[in-house]
């Protein structure tokens, strides 16, 4: 016998052949497993065969036992870029005599699917260099790709992943795609969407009236030509469409802003290379290096001076943040590589609503946005939006769970009980769903506002029950009757009075998901910081800390609550949320006496009639949201006065305390304190302290920026102070406020002079998009 390495063959008597059976689940279809099983086994002289079916795959080797212990030990260290190991279960069986060679066998699937479905990942270089070389047969073809990279849930029906049970099955391969196609020492090895211009997908411009201008190559062609005309053309890409235009036109990004009826929401910017994104933003080595991931997220990154960049200024109003990103197929290389210029590239549709993923609803709902369509004629199976993180100190934040990273499968080493699905938030919607050794987080879905979100939803639902055999025994959802998740779950209980439902408050949920990445059961210290969410008793919560664990919670500190004049229209109207904070304080003569920039542009009519409506409590539900507070703040300041997207408040305050030096912050001697009184943080007095020193240092340069540090620093040692007497607890911050990237990093900053570990939130979203995960965690706790 021959040294026993892991680089040599070992070499046996035919006494001590021995035969192994290995069933392998996670990440392991559609990312080149099966051929670099074919491959190990060649290398270490293995016979016996491979095979895909529904719980993942299954691998029979028969040979020496050091050699089968090599093999082993390579899937534990060495995987395919895109494959993940979640479990491996290995039995010796009866040795086959007829056995003389390694072989991939047809999958087979069953009804009980528990294989992870990979994500849409990005090209991968060799495809890249391929589709720039005039000699290859996939040179300037757009739809390139192999095992490495490429779509995989935008295209998938069902499972196993063959090319039979994806978008691409009516498709047939050339000779020479189906050459590559079944040869296992291939790079395009069952590469479920090989393709090439003979035999594949192809693109083509439409006028948004219908009339198709050009095919193909020409058709990419006219595209650049249109868009270096300044023209707003909807692109078909993996999971939907983008609204795009140039992004150095303020034309063109102006007419975008007003076709779309979106005044300041920022809007993302595709960039041709990295080259091109360090123009416009500044980075830390970690974040340059996310942005040319393999998941290829929108990266929020810090903006160039405007005389630097060449960026119109339309792109991210008053925002000193850029959404950067790079091509991710090969269609936007090429465009990106013709064009030379950035593009703005925003998912195409209505405000809140599903990315749209037919060209058909492009001209029937964004008819007046778009001067023509680049369409192709390969199906999106499963509409998947852009990715969207930041990095915090260096740490990943997502912010929305989508292409490249979902659907997320999380492992557990429990099993669960029942086949259990949460239904998630009204806003930023996803669900999770459980079954065997799995927790599954979709793609993110949207806010289920109309006819057509609520479609997405369902459709959502659907692809899942079909992926996976799904069928709910057990469905949780929020507290919030009014939730169109909350709904359905209790429609559907009513047709199924088999199943049955849990409810689980938000705010706790929140602090549940963090837990659930981290797989942790133990007490926590929670806390949840957002908008509004229905808390217990009917009140509005957002400003809450609890001790949490999977059985429940206590909450045992919030923010004093505050009135939201007018209920709903305060969250559109945030100057109702300044002037009820103020109203506690001042008698209406001497509010109108004030000289507060805020209260500047605001008719004294308006003023005495929200008065007369706050006096009388009449459709004014109190809150103690922290997002809310955010709100108040930057009216106070004068930084906007009508909310026109979510999240705004707390991206103006942000950038305007990242104005200020720490030098000059030093010297400004500002601080505010944010007190506890039994449980109670005194919102009030905390308020007044703003508005005290705003009204003596309104001449102070850059007041804004210090009074927003001071007010972010405040929440930081606030929470901060209330960990100390928690010593032993982790914390957990959630909730949407927390992607406020200075008050994160500032409480992080804070909490590590303290005993606390800090639980990371890893890949799940803090914002609500986090909240199934979250509901599904505490449901696999309470199944007997």
């Amino acid at each position: 016998m021959c040294r026993d390495n892991l680089t040599e063959v070992a070499v046996c008597s035919p006494t001590a052949i021995r035969r192994s059976r290995i069933t392998v689940s996670g990440i392991v279809q559609g990312v080149g497993f099966r051929p670099f099983i074919y491959r190990l086994a060649n290398r270490w002289q293995l016979n016996g065969f491979t095979f895909n079916h529904s719980k993942g795959v299954t691998i029979e080797l028969q040979g020496c036992p050091e050699n089968i212990s090599k093999l082993i030990h390579a899937l534990k260290t060495t995987l395919p870029v895109l494959a993940r190991i979640d479990n491996i279960e290995q039995q010796n069986i009866a040795i086959e005599s007829q056995c003389s060679s390694f072989e991939i066998i047809e999958s087979e699937a069953d009804d009980n699917a528990q294989v992870a479905v990979s994500a849409d990942k990005t090209s991968c270089q060799d495809c890249i260099d391929e589709i720039n070389d005039p000699h290859n047969r996939h040179y300037q073809y757009p739809f390139t790709n192999c095992t490495n990279c490429g779509p995989r849930y935008t295209l998938i029906k069902s499972l196993p992943y063959d090319r039979k049970n994806t978008a691409m099955a009516e498709f047939e391969m050339c000779d020479s795609c189906a050459k590559a196609y079944h040869d296992p020492l291939d790079r395009r090895y069952h590469a479920q969407p090989v393709s090439c211009p003979q035999c594949g997908p192809s693109i083509t411009l439409i006028h948004i009236d219908g009339e198709v201008l050009a095919n193909k190559n020409a058709a990419l062609q006219a595209c650049v030509e249109l868009l270096e005309q300044g023209k707003i053309l909807a692109i078909k890409g993996l999971g939907g469409f983008h609204l795009v235009c140039d992004a150095t036109n303020d034309t063109a990004v102006s007419h975008l802003r007003q076709r779309k009826q979106r005044p300041a929401k920022p809007f993302a910017v595709m960039c041709s290379d990295i080259d091109m994104a360090k123009s416009l933003a500044e980075g830390s080595a970690a974040e340059w290096q996310m942005l040319q991931s393999p998941e290829r997220p929108i990266v929020l990154l810090k903006r160039r001076q405007q005389q630097v960049s060449s960026l119109s200024a339309y792109v991210a109003p008053q925002i000193d943040r850029l959404g950067l990103f790079l091509p991710y197929t090969p269609l936007h290389h090429l465009l990106l590589g013709k064009l030379k210029r950035p593009l703005v590239a925003t998912s195409a549709n209505r405000s809140g609503e599903p990315i749209i993923t037919e060209a058909g609803e492009i001209s029937r709902q964004l008819n007046p946005v778009v001067d023509a369509i680049l369409d192709h004629n390969r199906t999106i199976i499963n509409g998947c939006d852009d990715s969207v993180v930041q990095l915090v100190d260096d740490e990943l934040q997502v912010i929305r769970l989508a292409r490249g990273y979902a659907p997320l499968t999380l492992p557990w080493e429990q099993s669960v009980k029942q086949h259990t699905l949460a239904l998630g938030a009204q806003q930023k919607n996803s669900i999770a769903f459980g079954f065997g050794h799995n927790l599954v987080l979709s793609p993110h879905i949207g806010d289920l506002f109309s006819i057509e979100a609520e479609q997405y939803f369902v459709d959502t639902l659907a692809t899942f029950k079909r992926l996976y055999q799904f069928k709910p025994l057990h469905l949780v959802c929020d507290k919030h009757p009014e939730y169109t998740s909350s709904r359905w779950a209790e429609q559907y209980v009513k047709n199924h009075p088999s199943c049955r439902m849990t409810k689980v408050q938000h705010h706790y949920a929140h602090i549940l998901s963090t837990m659930a990445a981290n797989q942790f059961t133990d007490k926590v210290l929670g806390l949840s910081f957002d908008g509004t969410g229905l808390g217990e008793q009917q009140q509005l919560w957002g400003g809450e800390a609890m001790v949490a664990d999977i059985n429940g919670y206590q909450r045992i500190a919030s923010l004093a609550p505050f009135a939201l004049i007018g209920n709903e229209q305060a969250i559109i109207d945030p100057r109702r949320v300044m002037l009820a904070l103020l109203f506690q304080r001042y008698d209406i003569d001497t509010l109108l006496d004030l000289k507060l920039p805020g209260l500047q542009d605001m008719p004294a009519s308006l003023i005495n009639n929200l008065h007369r409506l706050w006096q009388s409590g009449a459709a004014s539900h109190h809150t103690s949201s922290v997002g809310r507070l955010f709100d108040a703040l930057a009216c106070l300041l004068g930084l906007m006065q009508k909310t026109q997207f979510e999240g705004q408040a707390g991206m103006l305050i942000e950038a305007c305390a990242n104005q200020i030096s720490e030098k000059q912050y030093q010297q400004s001697n500002i601080h505010f304190e944010l007190p506890l009184d039994n449980g109670i943080w005194q919102t009030q007095t905390l308020w007044q302290q703003i508005v005290d020193h705003l009204l003596q240092h309104q001449q102070q340069p850059q007041i804004n920026g210090l009074i927003a540090r001071a007010f972010m620093d405040c929440l930081a040692r606030a929470i901060a102070n209330l960990a100390t007497q928690y010593p032993s607890l982790p914390v957990v911050l959630s909730g949407g406020v927390f992607q406020n990237r200075y008050l994160l990093s500032q409480t992080r900053k804070t909490l590590a002079l303290q005993p606390n570990k800090l639980l990371s939130p890893k890949q799940i979203p803090v914002n609500d998009a986090g909240i199934a995960l979250g509901q599904l965690w505490f449901a696999v706790h309470q199944q007997n």
